[in-house]
């Protein structure tokens, strides 16, 4: 299991320290720090069952500067967002659990980090 982190993030911090409670086995990934490939995304993307404009966060400064709000959320314009997303990791919605059976979710929510634990 793999989590997707930003450190100042109190969501991240929470579903850390849920996982470490129960005791899960898991590699922490600061991807602002270690910004993941187009590839990277794509396949977080296809474990998740999302499209890139359903993880990037659009209240961000930056996406506010790329009037992403604007952008097409079709599938032409995948590969542009995928994009975005490495230009400006902080774009990408955090925490990320890559679950041990090659399935994703984003744990928001204690509910949601439980149910990656239970995969």
């Amino acid at each position: 299991m793999e989590i997707w982190i930003n450190p100042a993030c109190s969501k991240c911090r929470s579903a850390v320290q849920l996982l470490d409670a129960e005791g899960a086995e898991y590699t922490v990934r600061r991807y602002l720090e270690d910004v993941p490939s187009p590839d990277e995304i794509r396949a977080v993307l296809d474990r998740l069952g999302l499209e890139p404009w359903d993880i990037t966060r659009t209240q961000e400064a930056d996406a506010k500067e790329l009037g992403l709000k604007e952008w097409p959320r079709e599938a032409g314009s995948r590969e542009r967002w995928i994009s975005a997303l490495v230009e400006h990791p902080k774009l990408i919605q955090r925490p990320i659990i890559t679950a041990d059976d090659g399935t994703a979710v984003v744990g928001r929510t204690d509910e949601a980090v439980r149910d990656a634990l239970g995969r």
